[in-house]
């Protein structure tokens, strides 16, 4: 039996949102008073009374979307109901019923899931008697909560689980995903057709409209028999364009997803020059040193017209500091090359928890030094390096012990980085490299 789920339902700006992140215990749905932030389903597994649940949030029902993408939120908000154990019919406490209320109300009425009605924003106990007007729109069940100021949390838990159905025997919590994996890159790359194409279910709204993900969404998927996880990003434009708040948070979840990523699928439309946007994702996964694969997508369009060489040149030359980076070409629509580029996703991942013998890690070392010694100081004199450890993984962290660290020009320490690389199976993960003076501690 699957983790039952919980959709959150109800009309723009009742507090949705916030509500999926109370219950959740922290912030992952933007919040903004811009009706129609939510466009995807977000889901988040939660533990209360020895029960899990995964509750779900969805966009507003009635929105005009600004993009013409309304269908494709309701078909999502369609998708969340039908799959719902238990609905939490969310309503606004301080602007009381409305029209919009009435019309949720009776879309919700003949399903056969419990229904909870819930009246947000209710901030204070003598509030509670302006929440009586919406046990009209009910079937019987009504909780007054606030999730600004985090009143009746657990009152509102405890009656989710009683609308629960019964818990069987053989239920499993989801399996751990084994590996996470982001998939970044500017507006329209194809990255939620390239999920779509993956999880094999129209999971996320696919349009050629830009920008159509403004949250960080996780979709879980299996290949092989092995749990999987997949973060899909807001699509990225330039800081200097981020004129909305929710370009704001957008652009600050796409780094968030990066960071909590084991890999990085950095995708790149076949048909367009690399941009800005590109440069600036690529420079914060370089700085957060991030496994990554260069993801060149729509790769049928330009299959007779250009070789791949020329494409992965193109790459390695803009991103010089990358160039240990992968380079995977696919077509997200029809699903090409797509399992090979996971397996490739997976070799990079077990790369970046590799543990290397201090023995080995020395011997290593120590015939680079004596093929290519280090230059000489202005004092003529040589540095050293006594030895080496590695101290962690993701990322493979190395720290070197030596008699004088600023001695060792960059150049020097990249000539290092890349011995490492040649003769470790460190190949095409990133390497965090320290050089300590001996005595420092």
């Amino acid at each position: 039996m699957s983790i039952p789920q919980v959709a959150i339902v109800g009309r723009p700006n009742v507090g949705k949102s916030s509500i999926f992140n109370w219950i959740a215990g922290h912030r992952i749905a933007i919040v903004d008073p811009t009706a129609g932030v939510t466009r995807d389903r977000m889901t988040h597994l939660v533990q209360h009374q020895q029960r899990h649940f995964e509750v779900v949030d969805t966009g507003g029902i009635g929105i005009n979307d600004v993009d013409d993408l309304s269908e494709e939120i309701e078909d999502q908000i369609q998708r969340g109901i039908e799959s719902a154990s238990v609905i939490l019919f969310v309503v606004d406490a301080q602007t009381g019923v409305t029209l919009l209320d009435e019309k949720v109300a009776r879309r919700l009425r003949d399903l056969k899931q419990p229904i909870l009605c819930v009246a947000n924003k209710v901030d204070r106990e003598d509030w509670d008697p302006e929440a009586d007007q919406f046990y009209k729109l009910s079937r019987g069940s009504l909780v007054r909560v606030s999730a600004k100021q985090d009143r009746n949390r657990d009152v509102l838990l405890d009656e989710i689980v009683d609308l629960m159905p019964p818990q069987a025997d053989d239920q499993q919590l989801p399996d751990v995903a084994e590996m996470k994996v982001a998939i970044v890159g500017r507006r329209n790359v194809g990255k939620s057709t390239f999920i779509n194409s993956l999880t094999k279910t129209e999971r996320l709204i696919v349009s050629e409209v830009a920008g159509t993900t403004r949250d960080s969404v996780d979709v879980s998927f299996e290949m092989d028999g092995k749990s999987f996880l997949a973060i899909d990003t807001p699509g990225l434009r330039k800081s200097k364009s981020l004129k909305t708040d929710v370009d704001f948070y957008g652009s600050r979840r796409a780094e968030r997803s990066i960071r909590r990523a084991d890999v990085v699928l950095m995708f790149f439309d076949a048909s367009q020059r690399i941009s800005q946007v590109d440069k600036q994702l690529c420079s914060f996964i370089h700085d957060n040193y991030k496994p990554a694969l260069f993801v060149v997508n729509k790769w049928d369009l330009m299959a007779e017209h250009m070789l791949t060489q020329r494409w992965a040149d193109y790459l390695h030359e803009t991103f010089a500091t990358m160039a240990y980076a992968p380079i995977a070409f696919i077509t997200g629509q029809s699903g090409r090359n797509i399992k090979t580029m996971l397996n490739h996703s997976q070799m990079l991942f077990k790369q970046s928890r590799l543990r290397i013998t201090t023995g080995e890690l020395n011997r290593v070392v120590q015939r680079a030094l004596e093929l290519h010694p280090p230059p000489l100081t202005p004092r003529h004199k040589r540095p050293k390096i006594y030895y080496c450890a590695q101290i962690s993984v993701q990322p493979p962290t190395i720290v070197m012990k030596c008699n004088n660290a600023k001695a060792f020009p960059n150049d020097y320490r990249r000539y290092l980085l890349g011995v490492l690389r040649d003769q470790l199976d460190f190949a095409e993960v990133p390497i965090k490299l320290y050089l300590q003076n001996k005595n420092d501690d």
